[in-house]
């Protein structure tokens, strides 16, 4: 049964994937078509032909390798200044230069002579970046809808002001992801000391009405290392505990590497699930958003541990994984019969959400060969063409992002490679969300 489980989960987390990709690529070619250009294929999956038809002048259909798809819209490489798009040169005395023409021939192989016109490099610049930034933000919106309908039909995990753990001792940051036990070193937290129970509803303190979780950490850290008075609320009762908050080292938030040195308590809340409202999916989204901008940007940083953690080192648990790490992960999830169904189905839910989240706004880097390359490309064509107009200096014409081609060949080599090393680590050295 759990092997059964495993594999279901991950052939829904797959297809979520595919679906996703899927409509993405759709989101370029649907303004592509409306636009007027050319579009000739639309492919899910990179490799061998697994099946295809052709309706009208484009052929749609499925790669042998799931992995990310493709619409071809013709004229994304423009031609050399004053040269017929048609007849690009094929031999070159540098190889810089002879690796773009050659790039620009493979991109008008199949063009028309009747294709004049609907070209991509031809039209407008705001054309283009609408074409080219529709992709990902279609991988936002699935975001978005996946999130909204999980949190305001589903809910999520919000901590209540009642006390669900008694922390014994003080443990430093840098052991507190082990499962370390205290020892006789250890100091004794604050909470022990005052005589905490689980069960206990945190009511008041040093005189602050408590009326969440989210006001008290705040009292807490503030505090440091001074005396603490808290009411709690324990069978019908309320009791007045005393002690005095002390300084420990904690990540300044959830899967940083920042260490902050903060008044520490010793106690964590009970954790229920809420139905949200559209207000709490918005400002999810936002700081969902800001996490993920963060963590492309430490991406290069959590490399350097996923290639340690192949050699056989600690995988920490929030470094980056593949696209097989996750699949992994949502067959994990899908089999852990200690969890009940509807959390099982909700962690798969956030776990797409969050992959579209982060392909969406992994493709906005303004670098081919992503998708804000291209965006960048159109808009300083905009620019260039609204100063030229504006100063009655003739038109520059389009941006030749054929020239950045060398750029993009570096770049995507370095994706491939990250994109390797990803896949090799999740295969010999997992995350593993549960022990056994």
């Amino acid at each position: 049964m759990t092997a059964l489980l495993t594999l279901l989960g991950i052939v829904l987390f797959a297809a979520g994937i595919l679906i996703s990709v899927a409509l993405h690529e759709m989101g370029h070619m649907l303004p592509a078509k409306a636009f007027g250009m050319k579009v000739s294929q639309f492919f899910v999956g990179f490799g061998r032909t697994v099946w295809s038809t052709k309706r009208g002048e484009t052929e749609y259909g499925l790669k042998l390798i799931p992995a990310g798809g493709f619409v071809r819209i013709i004229g994304m490489m423009p031609p050399a200044k004053g040269a017929d798009p048609t007849k690009v040169r094929k031999a070159n005395t540098g190889p810089i230069q002879s690796m773009v023409e050659n790039a620009r021939t493979a991109d008008y192989e199949t063009i028309e002579p009747e294709d004049n016109g609907r070209l991509f490099y031809q039209k407008v610049w705001w054309k283009k970046l609408i074409v080219m930034a529709s992709g990902p933000l279609v991988n936002v919106v699935i975001a978005f809808v996946l999130f909204g309908g999980l949190f305001m039909l589903y809910g999520a995990n919000v901590a209540q002001t009642t006390v669900a753990t008694v922390t014994d001792c003080v443990i430093p940051a840098s052991q507190a992801s082990t499962d370390r036990k205290c020892v006789d070193t250890d100091k004794v937290s604050p909470a022990k000391e005052a005589g905490f129970q689980v069960g206990d509803k945190i009511v008041a303190f040093n005189g602050t009405a408590i009326s969440s979780w989210d006001q008290l950490t705040p009292l807490i850290r503030a505090n440091t290392d001074k005396a603490a008075t808290i009411v709690v609320e324990r069978n019908g009762q309320q009791t007045t505990l005393e002690t005095h908050t002390i300084i420990n080292q904690v990540p300044d938030e959830a899967g940083s590497d920042k260490i902050v040195s903060v008044g520490f308590l010793g106690v964590s809340p009970e954790m229920k699930t809420e139905r949200q409202d559209f207000g709490f999916v918005v400002t999810k989204m936002g700081e969902l958003t800001v996490a993920t901008v963060k963590a492309i940007g430490n991406f290069p940083e959590k490399l350097v541990g996923v290639a340690k953690a192949i050699g056989g080192g600690e995988r920490d648990e929030n470094s980056p994984m593949s696209v097989v790490g996750a699949s992994r992960v949502a067959g994990e999830i899908a089999s852990n019969q200690s969890l009940t169904a509807g959390s099982r189905i909700a962690f798969l839910i956030s776990l797409l959400a969050s992959l579209n989240l982060f392909l969406a706004l992994f493709n906005f880097i303004p670098l081919l060969p992503l998708d804000g390359g291209h965006m960048i490309g159109a808009i300083w064509e905009g620019i260039r063409r609204g100063f030229a107009k504006l100063f009655g200096r003739p038109d520059p014409g389009y941006v030749d992002v054929a020239k950045l081609l060398p750029i993009a060949y570096v770049a995507a080599s370095v994706i491939v490679v990250m994109g390797v090393l990803l896949v090799i680590a999740d295969i010999v050295n997992p995350i593993r969300l549960f022990n056994g």
